[in-house]
C-alpha cells in the first residue's frame, strides 16, 4: 500500500490494470486511509467499481471567481489591504491570456508570458499578479484541485526596502509629522512593528505599569506574527499619555477613527506621511522604511537573526536576513574575536604543556633524589656491616662477642 499526506489529508496511489489510481481519502488518520485504499483495491479487483474518471480542472478564471476570491474575502475580512491586493491581482489575471487555461496546465512558463504581457509595469506591479497567481495555485493544491504544486517565480528587479534612516533624519521627520501618524511612526521606528499592526492596536493588548509596559500583537499574517514586545521609553511615554487622555480605557482601538475599520488606516497615514516629507528636508521614503530601520538598528546592536525574527514576527529566518546588513567593521570584529579566542586557546595550551613538562621534570628530579637517598642509605648500611665482626664464644662460652676490627 502507498499512502502519503498532502496538507491535512492522506492520499493513496497505486497502479491497477496499467493505470495510475490516485485519490484523496479526505481523512487525517493514516489507518483509516489505508483501509480506504484497501477497499478501493478490492472493489476494483472484484469488478464492483470501474476506474473513476478524473474530474476536469477548472480554468483559472473559474477558479478565481468561484473559489479563490470568496476565500480571500472571508480569510482577509479584517485586512482590507491584503484583500484589495488579491482583488487587484485577480483583475490583472482575468485580463491576461492565461485566464482560459485549466489550472492543472499552468506552469512557470505561463507566468513568464504573463510577465511579458505587463512589461510596461514596474516589477512590483507585475508581481502583484504573480503573487496572486502563486497563492491561488497553492490553495488549489491544498484543496486537491491539482495534483502537483506549481512553483511560480516573481519578476526580478523589484525595489527592496533596504534604506536605513539616520538618527538625524528620523528626528527631523518625526518632528513635523501630524498626529496620529506621528505616534504610529514612532512605534514603528522603535518597536519594529508592521504599520498595519500599529493601526489596529487595542487597549486590551497594552500593558502599562509605573516603569514600562508590553505590547501584545494578537493578530498577524502568520502564527509567528502573534508576539509580545517590551516598550521602549518613548513608546511607553506616548501610550501612557494617550491612555490618560482617553480616560485609561480597558478596550477599544488605541488610534480610533471614523473609517469603516474603526481605526486609523494606511490611506490616511500615506497622506500624513507625504505632508511630513514636504515639510522637512529628508529624502522621500516609503513608510515601511521605518520598520526596516528599527530592525536593522536592533541587528547592529547585537540582536542575532533568530531573536530578530521573533521581534519582527517572521515565520522564516530568510526574510529576517534582509534586515541584517553587516558592515566591514562588524565583520572585522567577528574575525578579530575568533582569532583572539584561537590565540588565547593556543596560549593556554602552550602554558599547560609547559606546566606539564616542568611537572614531569620535577617529578623525575624527585624520583632521582629519592633513588640517590636510598642508594646512599644502602651503602652506609653496607659499610657499617663491614666494620662489624662477630667472633665465636671465648673459653667455651656460648655468648658471642662483638669486636671492632678497627680497634679502640
Amino acid at each position: 500500500m502507498s499512502i502519503y499526506k498532502r496538507g491535512k489529508f492522506y492520499w493513496y496511489r497505486f497502479v491497477f490494470d496499467g493505470k495510475l489510481i490516485r485519490e484523496s481519502t479526505k481523512q487525517g488518520n493514516d489507518k483509516v486511509a489505508r483501509q480506504m485504499e484497501a477497499a478501493h483495491r478490492t472493489a476494483l479487483a472484484k469488478g464492483e467499481v470501474g476506474i473513476r474518471e478524473k474530474k476536469p480542472a477548472p480554468t483559472l478564471k473559474e477558479f478565481l471567481q468561484s473559489e479563490f476570491l470568496p476565500y480571500a474575502k472571508t480569510a482577509h475580512a479584517m485586512k482590507p489591504g491584503t484583500l484589495r491586493y488579491y482583488q487587484q491581482g485577480s483583475d490583472m489575471l482575468k485580463q491576461s491570456k492565461i485566464v482560459g487555461l485549466a489550472i492543472d496546465q499552468i506552469t512557470d512558463q505561463n507566468a513568464r508570458h504573463f510577465e511579458a504581457e505587463y512589461s510596461e509595469l514596474s516589477p512590483s506591479g507585475i508581481n502583484r499578479g504573480l503573487r496572486t497567481l502563486r497563492r491561488a495555485l497553492n490553495l488549489a493544491y491544498q484543496w486537491a484541485r491539482i495534483e502537483k504544486p506549481v512553483r511560480i517565480k516573481l519578476a526580478k528587479g523589484e525595489r527592496q526596502r533596504d534604506r536605513v534612516l539616520t538618527d538625524d533624519e528620523l528626528s527631523e521627520y518625526l518632528n513635523v509629522c501630524p498626529q496620529p501618524w506621528k505616534d504610529c511612526a514612532t512605534i514603528i521606528a522603535e518597536e519594529g512593528m508592521r504599520p498595519g499592526e500599529v493601526f489596529a492596536l487595542q487597549w486590551q493588548h497594552i500593558l502599562l505599569n509605573e516603569h514600562g509596559g508590553l505590547i501584545r500583537i494578537a493578530d498577524g499574517k502568520s502564527k509567528a506574527a502573534r508576539r509580545v514586545l517590551p516598550m521602549t521609553p518613548n513608546v511607553f511615554a506616548l501610550l501612557a499619555k494617550r491612555s490618560d487622555a482617553a480616560g485609561r480605557p480597558v478596550d477599544g482601538y488605541v488610534f480610533p477613527s471614523k473609517s469603516a475599520e474603526g481605526h486609523f488606516t494606511g490611506n490616511v497615514a500615506k497622506d500624513q506621511h507625504a505632508r511630513a516629507l514636504e515639510s522637512c528636508g529628508v529624502t522621500p521614503f516609503v513608510p515601511y522604511i521605518l520598520r526596516h530601520t528599527a530592525l536593522t538598528n536592533l541587528a547592529k546592536k547585537g540582536a542575532d537573526a533568530h531573536t530578530l525574527a521573533r521581534i519582527a514576527g517572521h515565520s522564516s529566518i530568510v526574510i529576517t536576513m534582509r534586515y541584517v546588513h553587516p558592515q566591514a567593521d562588524a565583520i572585522e570584529r567577528v574575525f578579530a574575536m575568533a582569532h583572539g579566542k584561537i590565540k588565547q586557546k593556543r596560549l593556554r595550551g602552550n602554558a599547560r604543556q609547559k606546566h606539564a613538562e616542568v611537572g614531569t621534570k620535577v617529578g623525575t628530579l624527585e624520583k632521582s633524589t629519592e633513588k640517590l637517598s636510598v642508594a646512599a642509605r644502602d651503602e652506609n648500611a653496607s659499610r657499617a656491616a663491614q666494620t662489624l665482626e662477630i667472633s665465636g664464644a671465648g673459653r667455651g662460652s656460648r655468648t658471642p662477642k662483638v669486636l671492632s676490627t678497627g680497634g679502640f
